[in-house]
This record gives C-alpha cells, sequence and structure tokens, in this order.
C-alpha cells in the first residue's frame, strides 16, 4: 500500500517530532484560522494524536477585522469538527490599535495570544502549535532587518516558547497547500494576505521574488538558516542579561559603575529590561530610546532625563540609573 503524499507526510513528520515529549492522554490545542498552515496543521496533528494517545482541541478566534469574519470562524470550526479534533473553541475578539503604535498586525496578534493563552488554561493544554512556515520566518528576518531591530528580531521567531511551539518552521508554505490539495481540504485565503497596505504582504510578493530573481532560488531557506543561527546568539546573550539583571537590580535601579563594566551587548539588554520592567510598551521602544538611555552611562554630560514610551522618563540619579513614571501635570 503506497504511503501518504509527500508534503503530507511532511507535515505529519514535523508534528510528530515536536510533540514526542508530550505525555500520552495530554491535550494539545491547535490554532487554526482556516489558511492552508494552520488547517495543514490540525490535519497533521489529529493523525498523530490517534498514534500518541493526544486529545486535540482546535481554536479559531474572530478578530472581527473584515466583513464576514463571522461566517469565516464558523466555517473552520465546522472544519475542525470534520477533521474529528475532540473539540473545538472559538473566541470573538475587539482589535484596537492607536496610531504610531503596534498597527492592526500587532494588535490582533496581542489579542490572538490572549485568547490562546485562555484556551490552553481552560484545557490544560501541554502545548499550543501555531502553523508559521519556513516562508513566514523568512519574512520575519526580512523585516526585521528593514527596521534595523537588532539580533533579537532577525532571530525570527522561535521554534518553542512557554506553551507554544511552531512544527512547520522547517516547512515551506507551498507544503501546507499541497498538503491540503491532496487530502481534499478547502483552505481560506485570506484577503488581507494581498493588501499591499501590511508590509509583510509587500515583502512576500514584491521584496522576496525580487531576491530570489537576483540572487537565485534559496533564498527563504538562507534566511531561515540565520535566524536560526542568530537566534542561539541571542538567547545566550539573552540569558547571561537576565543573570545579571538579577544581580545588580536594587530598589528599582541599576548602578552606573557596575552597567559601565559591562560589554554593549549586555548593558543594553539590562537597560532595555529597565525600561520594559517601568512600563514601557515593548512596540514602541525603539533601539534609539536604549542608546538614549545607555548614554546616560557611557556619554554623561549631566543630562536631565531620557523621554520614553508610556509616559516614562529614564534618570541617572546618584550614580543610579531609573526609569520612572512622567507625574501628571
Amino acid at each position: 500500500m503506497p504511503g501518504p503524499h509527500p508534503s503530507v507526510a511532511a507535515t505529519r513528520v514535523a508534528v510528530r517530532r515536536e510533540i514526542a515529549d508530550v505525555p500520552a492522554g495530554s491535550t494539545v490545542v491547535v490554532a487554526c484560522s482556516g489558511g492552508a498552515d494552520s488547517l495543514a496543521l490540525a490535519a497533521a496533528t489529529v493523525h498523530e494524536a490517534r498514534a500518541g494517545g493526544w486529545g486535540v482541541v482546535g481554536a479559531t478566534v474572530d478578530h472581527q477585522l473584515q466583513e464576514g469574519s463571522a461566517d469565516q470562524a464558523a466555517r473552520v470550526v465546522e472544519q475542525l469538527a470534520a477533521l474529528g479534533v475532540d473539540e473545538t473553541l472559538t473566541a470573538r475578539v475587539t482589535v484596537a490599535w492607536e496610531p504610531g503604535g503596534e498597527g492592526p498586525e500587532g494588535a490582533a496578534r496581542r489579542a490572538r495570544y490572549a485568547v490562546l493563552e485562555q484556551v490552553a488554561e481552560h484545557s490544560r493544554a501541554a502545548v499550543v502549535l501555531l502553523g508559521h512556515t519556513r516562508d513566514d520566518q523568512a519574512e520575519t528576518v526580512l523585516l526585521g532587518l528593514a527596521r534595523g531591530s537588532g539580533a533579537r528580531s532577525l532571530a525570527g521567531m522561535r521554534r518553542a516558547f512557554d506553551v507554544y511551539r511552531r512544527p512547520f518552521l522547517d516547512l515551506t508554505r507551498d507544503d501546507t497547500v499541497t498538503a491540503c490539495q491532496v487530502l481534499g481540504l478547502d483552505a481560506w485565503d485570506d484577503p488581507h494576505n494581498s493588501d499591499p497596505g501590511y508590509a509583510r504582504v509587500r515583502v512576500r510578493r514584491s521584496v522576496l521574488p525580487v531576491l530570489e530573481e537576483h540572487l537565485g532560488p534559496g533564498v527563504a531557506a538562507a534566511l531561515a538558516r540565520t535566524a536560526q543561527q542568530l537566534r542561539a546568539d541571542a538567547d545566550c546573550l539573552d540569558d547571561l542579561a537576565d543573570e545579571r539583571y538579577a544581580a545588580l537590580l536594587a530598589d528599582g535601579g541599576l548602578p552606573v559603575t557596575a552597567l559601565a563594566a559591562l560589554p554593549t551587548a549586555l548593558r543594553t539588554r539590562l537597560l532595555r529590561r529597565l525600561a520594559l520592567d517601568a512600563g514601557a510598551p515593548p512596540a514602541e521602544l525603539f533601539h534609539e530610546h536604549v542608546l538614549a538611555l545607555d548614554a546616560l552611562v557611557t556619554a554623561w554630560r549631566g543630562q536631565r532625563w531620557v523621554d520614553l514610551p508610556g509616559h516614562l522618563r529614564g534618570l541617572r540619579v546618584d550614580g543610579v540609573v531609573r526609569v520612572r513614571a512622567v507625574a501628571a501635570s
């Protein structure tokens, strides 16, 4: 008897490897929008769950960002049930964002993860699976490069963090599309994926094809490999920074003398962490803010303060760098 189509087999193997350590009887949540990536992920997870002894919960989120989104969410629930998941969950969220902030895409992501955290808690899930592919990883790296976001952004999406895992980071979008076609699954083509108003769409439709044309095939794979290599370095630096931060933080501040003795890569990480812990919005805290904080240590000229997002100020007081809220006028 012939085996499954190579693309179908690839999706199953990817899921099998990613959740091999999950004990039998545990619950696995699959986040599914109805697109080819997440639908192929749901199908592969249901298939592997039969042998692994896992329960599968299919979760979809209606972001209400386009007409007919409720109907699409209902359709996804039907598809998940037809695939054989043990339980389906759907949630409707209101996505709000402010001009100059994270934008609709970032706000939708934040709302989606908030729902998935609730689903994981409700179902006592061991893991939550996300359907991002190697193509998504390449797009993320290019966007980070264009924005000058530093090593952490260039390291791309993490394969695993908290309860989340991404089994398909080594597979292409074509793999998931083909898998859905072979399995007879009718994947949804999100109109937002064709809207050039989104930077990620412009990267997908224009930038990557031009790079492939002029540099040759394999650019997406090379970008994904770069992300994997940078992630190991960034993780190491982050771990070292966490250790130093815990050791140096006292009364909400960091001593200038100890900061000045650290390598730049660690010192700037500590200062960024100080701002985040004080309440600076991550999506609005840019590299220039961190550099301004760093100048309080390395280029001190008696600066009064550094303005930071979130109505905060960074100050150097009595040899200690602190971040404080701006007093209401």
